[in-house]
């Protein structure tokens, strides 16, 4: 283990999530500085190279949600600067970033996931919007749930249980995005399942389950405290639980990420888990999941994100 004198947290940048970036950054900084590291929050703006070159942090968190925190583009410059990072690598971001690309991975492995279309905006354009949408209803079936095919915090997505709101769920996607994830909606309870490595392979903390009060896990659901009830372990039997952690794993794994992912499921009537979508930068805000699954594990987040923090440096010495 590397001894940190100096740490650097990114947290903002300029996506649609930088409000809950900059609150992540803030809850992963004061549980890092009550372990006694020495912490430094900043923005991904044109001082962060100059302050890095002049000042070389022992190693970054990376609390940058959507956009260059997810796409492997800030992890890059961290790679160009020398500066050893909690989390993916660029490669293995890009590829779980874009949601129908995660999907044909772990598909690939043997996970169940919902069947979708992805299509880009332009293909409406040309082809006609009626039509198009028609043929997604007929192969899909109802409902369906409409999402971006990059990006989170639910912006942008939408529950269609009518083929007369698809196209309105359409146009709402398309204001966050240019392509759209259109998935078969499968009927069951939501769970998230975090994935951490502290340096004997990836191990699943206890599933959350979701239950929002209005139904739709949206944007408000997730970042307004009560709007969501939490249960933390997953109200899931033993069998489905495992089935739960085993999945998780294998998408982390799968996908080649490293130290930290969460991982969004169904679980069906049958105890099926489905995979929905995975997050490379899970959020660190009070009511974000992964934070609830440490404390569901009986672990210390301030332990846990320094831990993530010396193997990172160690990794960047050895």
């Amino acid at each position: 283990m590397s001894d940190l004198g100096h740490v650097l947290v990114l947290a903002g940048g300029l996506s649609y999530e930088r409000e809950v970036s900059l609150r992540s950054g803030r809850r992963v900084s004061e549980v890092l500085r009550a372990t006694g590291i020495d912490v430094e929050t900043r923005d991904t703006d044109a001082s962060l190279v100059p302050y890095v070159l002049a000042d070389p942090p022992d190693a970054v968190f990376v609390t940058l949600h959507g956009g260059a925190g997810e796409d492997g583009a800030i992890r890059s410059v961290l790679e160009l600067l020398n500066v050893p990072y909690v989390g993916a690598d660029p490669d293995a971001c890009r590829v779980a970033f874009d949601k129908p690309t995660a999907k044909a991975v772990v598909r690939s492995v043997g996970l169940r996931t919902p069947a979708s279309v992805t299509l880009p905006k332009e293909t409406f354009h040309d082809l006609g919007a009626t039509v198009v949408l028609g043929r997604i209803v007929e192969h899909l079936g109802l409902p369906l749930f409409v999402k971006p095919a990059r990006g989170g915090s639910a912006l942008g997505a939408s529950f269609v249980p009518t083929a007369e709101e698809l196209p309105a769920a359409m146009v709402g996607c398309f204001a966050y995005g240019d392509t759209a994830l259109i998935e078969r909606y499968v009927e069951g309870v939501e769970v998230a399942v975090s994935v951490v490595d502290l340096g004997a392979g990836p191990v699943a903390l206890p599933a959350v389950e979701i239950v929002p009060d209005e139904g739709v896990y949206d944007y408000a659901a997730r970042y307004t405290a009560g709007h969501t009830e939490f249960f933390a372990p997953a109200r899931l039997s033993a069998a489905a639980a495992a089935a739960c952690a085993e999945t998780a794993v294998t998408a982390h794994t799968a996908l080649g990420l490293r130290d930290i992912s969460r991982t969004d499921l169904i679980v069906d009537a049958d105890g099926v888990p489905h995979f929905l979508e995975v997050n490379v930068a899970p959020g660190m805000t009070e009511t974000s999941l992964l934070p609830m699954a440490a404390e569901a594990a009986g672990q210390d987040l301030g332990e846990l994100c320094r831990t993530l923090l010396q193997n990172a440096a160690s990794r960047s010495s050895s």
